[in-house]
């Protein structure tokens, strides 16, 4: 009884690793053929690998974009023929416990140099999808404070913005 107990925790064990590797695997081939549709000004193909209610966070501080947002602002890049060029560099992929939800981190070699994308995928179907993506600029550390010069004056338009939507509305009062 014993061995039986073990043999079936060992199979278990086995099939649940198999399991999980082959979901990274397909969510690793997902994105590849994700950013290759852009590459590749694939627009239906694009955003066919994400769900309806997706959201893009781009490297401007005001593009959150959600699905239908995203779409308009893509279009007319995707119809010139190129819309945008990353491939990853490096890439990790982390797998909920539930096997339909993922969340990932890569290194991306694009037009802007290298840059980070993250993102949380679901799996609706038996196909994975982004849900979530965040698109950011690398800059090295010692080039911070370079580049907070650069943006200083935009970023305080910015946060002013922010700001007086955030404002309770007695506070004038």
């Amino acid at each position: 009884m014993k061995k039986t107990i073990l043999l079936l925790a060992v199979l278990i064990t086995v099939y649940g690793v198999r399991a999980q590797d082959n979901a990274v695997q397909r969510i690793d081939e997902m994105l590849d053929a994700w950013h290759d549709a852009a590459a590749k000004a694939h627009f239906d193909d694009y955003f066919a690998l994400m769900t309806p209610d997706a959201v893009y966070v781009g490297t401007d501080a005001g593009e959150n974009w959600e699905a239908e947002a995203f779409r308009a602002f893509a279009k007319p890049y995707f119809d010139k023929g190129k819309a945008w060029s990353f491939s990853a560099l490096d890439r990790n992929i982390y797998l909920a416990d539930n096997g339909t939800i993922a969340w990932f981190d890569e290194l991306l070699d694009t037009q802007m140099k290298v840059c980070r994308g993250s993102g949380v995928v679901v799996k609706k179907d038996g196909k994975w999808l982004v849900r979530h993506y965040v698109l950011s600029v690398t800059v090295p550390n010692d080039k911070l404070g370079e580049l907070i010069t650069i943006k200083n004056s935009e970023d305080d338009r910015f946060i002013d913005s922010l700001q007086q939507v955030r404002k309770p509305e007695n506070e004038d009062k």
